[in-house]
C-alpha cells in the first residue's frame, strides 16, 4: 500500500459511519462474499474495513485508562463501537441527562462545561450515571461511542483475560495479576524468592498500547524487600512514539525503591531476519526421569522444569558452569503475547545465576546469592505454556560476582530470547542477630 492510499483510507476512517456499510454492500457486492468473485470495489471495501478496525484498536490502545485491560478486549470493543459526528456547538452530552454509553474523542475538540470539578474522576464502570456537566463540540467532532449494554467489556476481573478471573486462571497468571491503584500505580502480591521483574514488566505492559510489545528490558535489584507486605509498582512513562515506547518501573516498599526496571516496547513490523545461533541437540522434554526430578524439587513454582541431564539435582557435586533445561508454565495461558513474555521473564530468574556456582560445589557446600541486575532481549513471538529450551552458560565469576548468559529456543529451534545476569555470590554465613537489618534492606 503506497502512502497516498494510506492517506485515502485514513481520511475515510475519520469520516465513516458504520450505518452506511450495509447499504454499500448491497450496491457493490450483490452476488456473493466469496473472495474469488468479489468485485474490485468490494475487495476495496473489505480492505477498508480491516484498516478501520485496526485503526480503532490502535486508537483505543492509546487511551491510558483502557491500557490495563486484556489486549483481546480492544478487538471486541472495535466490533461494537459506533462513530458519532457533531458540528461545532453541538451538545455531545447534557448535564442532568442519564448516560447512554461512553464517548471517546476520535477527532476534534470538545469542552467540558458545568459543575464538574477537576478532582472528580470519570466513571467508566457506571456509564448510565447522570452526567454532571455539559460536553460541547468546539470544532467538528467525531467520537467513538460504546453503548452501555457493551460497557461490561471495560470491567474485566483479570488484566490478562476477559474470560477468566484470578481464581480460574493459571497459577502464574494469578501471580502476575496486578491491582490498579492509580493510572500509573499497581499493587502486586509478594512471594518469598519470587522474581520481581515479571510483575514489574506486567505493570509496564499495562501502560502501553497493546500493539506494542516488549523487546528488551534491563533491571537492577536494589534491596531484598519484605515478603510480608505487598509491593507497589510505579510506572514512569518516559516515551511514547509512533513505533516505540519506553517505561521505567520502580518497585516500592515502605517508601524505598527495592527494584527498578527499564523496558522498551515496539510495534511489530516486517524486517530482516536471520539466525546464526543453533539450538543444541538435547533430549525431548517428555523424558520421565527428568519430569520426576523437576516435580520433586520445584513443586511450589508455577513453572514446570525438566532438566536435560540427570546430575543437575545436586548441590554437592562440582560440574561445568552450564545448564540446559526445558520449561513451561503450568496450565493454559490466554493468548496475550505480553503475558507470555512476562511469564518468561518471571521464569528466567528461578535458577539462572546459580550456574556460576557449579564449578565450586562440593560436599557440605552452602552459598548465598543475590541477583544484582538482569537483562533480556525478546527476538520472536513465543508461547510460555509450550516448552522452551533454556541454555545457560557462566563464562566467569570473580570478586564475589558471577556472570551468566542464556538463550531460549522454542521447539522449532528458533531463538526467541537472549538474556544476561550478574549476581552476588558468597559462601553462606550464619546470621548475626546484632547486625540483622529489620527494614528489609540488604548489606552487600
Amino acid at each position: 500500500m503506497n502512502s497516498e492510499t494510506g492517506k485515502f483510507f485514513l481520511l475515510l476512517a475519520l469520516s465513516v459511519d458504520f450505518r452506511y456499510s450495509s447499504d454499500w454492500l448491497t450496491r457493490n457486492c450483490k452476488k456473493s462474499f466469496s473472495p474469488k468473485i468479489l468485485s474490485p470495489n468490494c475487495v476495496e471495501f473489505f480492505y477498508f474495513l480491516f484498516l478501520l478496525s485496526f485503526a480503532v484498536i490502535e486508537f483505543l490502545g492509546n487511551v491510558p485508562l483502557l491500557q490495563r485491560l486484556p489486549s483481546s478486549v480492544f478487538k471486541r470493543i472495535a466490533d461494537v463501537v459506533k462513530f458519532k459526528h457533531f458540528e461545532k456547538g453541538d451538545f455531545v452530552v447534557r448535564e442532568g441527562e442519564v448516560g447512554d454509553g461512553i464517548y471517546f474523542v476520535w477527532e476534534g475538540e470538545a469542552e467540558v462545561s458545568g459543575s464538574v470539578h477537576a478532582e472528580e474522576k470519570t466513571d467508566l464502570i457506571n456509564p448510565e450515571s447522570v452526567h454532571v456537566a455539559d460536553i460541547i463540540a468546539l470544532t467538528k467532532l467525531t467520537c467513538l461511542f460504546l453503548p452501555h449494554e457493551h460497557c461490561t467489556l471495560l470491567q474485566s476481573k483479570s488484566i490478562w483475560s476477559t474470560d477468566k478471573t484470578t481464581e480460574t486462571c493459571s497459577l502464574v497468571e494469578s501471580i502476575l495479576h496486578l491491582e490498579p491503584i492509580e493510572l500509573n500505580i499497581f499493587q502486586g502480591i509478594t512471594l518469598p524468592d519470587a522474581p520481581k521483574f515479571g510483575k514489574a514488566l506486567a505493570a509496564a505492559s499495562k501502560t502501553v498500547d497493546s500493539l506494542k510489545i516488549v523487546h528488551s528490558l534491563h533491571s537492577y535489584f536494589l534491596m531484598v524487600g519484605d515478603f510480608n507486605i505487598p509491593i507497589i509498582y510505579q510506572v514512569n512513562r518516559l516515551r511514547d512514539g509512533r513505533n516505540f515506547a519506553t517505561r521505567r518501573v520502580d518497585a516500592i516498599q515502605k517508601g524505598n525503591i527495592v527494584f527498578t526496571l527499564l523496558a522498551s516496547f515496539q510495534k511489530e513490523e516486517e524486517g530482516f531476519d536471520h539466525q546464526e545461533a543453533m539450538m543444541p541437540s538435547v533430549p525431548a522434554p517428555d523424558g520421565s526421569y527428568r519430569k520426576k526430578v523437576a516435580t520433586t524439587k520445584f513443586v511450589p513454582w508455577p513453572i514446570e522444569i525438566r532438566f536435560c541431564s540427570p546430575n543437575t539435582n545436586t548441590n554437592q557435586t562440582k560440574s561445568d558452569p552450564s545448564l540446559r533445561y526445558w520449561f513451561r508454565a503450568k496450565g493454559k495461558l490466554s493468548d496475550d503475547q505480553a503475558l507470555h513474555r512476562c511469564v518468561v521473564a518471571f521464569a528466567s530468574d528461578l535458577i539462572f545465576s546459580g550456574v556460576s556456582l557449579n564449578p565450586h560445589r562440593r560436599k557440605g557446600f552452602k552459598s548465598a546469592s543475590l541477583s544484582l541486575d538482569h537483562s533480556m532481549w525478546f527476538h520472536r513471538r513465543l508461547r510460555a505454556d509450550d516448552w522452551l529450551l533454556f541454555v545457560i552458560v557462566s563464562p566467569t565469576a570473580s570478586v564475589t560476582r558471577g556472570f551468566v548468559s542464556g538463550q531460549m529456543f522454542n521447539r522449532k529451534g528458533e531463538l526467541v530470547v537472549s538474556l544476561t545476569q550478574e549476581a552476588l555470590l558468597r559462601m553462606a554465613r550464619p546470621p548475626n542477630p546484632a547486625t540483622v537489618e529489620v527494614t528489609g534492606s540488604r548489606d552487600i
